[in-house]
């Protein structure tokens, strides 16, 4: 059985076979708060819906982050 890939390596080979850049240090922070928030102030299945909304919205990861605090400020 193969050793499991840390973080960073799953999401740049994820990103690799979507064809698309891995998200920047900043990016990924953003993205990171985005599902802390959306976790922390429902359930914990919001956040992963969360980040499949953010994708699908093409909008910038630190636009997403405070968009995210607005739903319970």
């Amino acid at each position: 059985m193969a050793a499991n890939l840390t973080r960073e390596e799953w999401v740049r080979a994820f990103c690799e076979r979507l064809g698309v850049e891995p998200p920047s240090a900043e990016e990924e922070a953003a993205l990171l708060e985005l599902a802390a928030t959306a976790a922390h102030s429902s359930e914990r299945p919001a956040a992963p819906l969360a980040c499949w909304a953010a994708g699908k919205s093409g909008r910038d990861p630190g636009e997403l982050r405070e968009l995210a605090r607005e739903v319970n400020p």
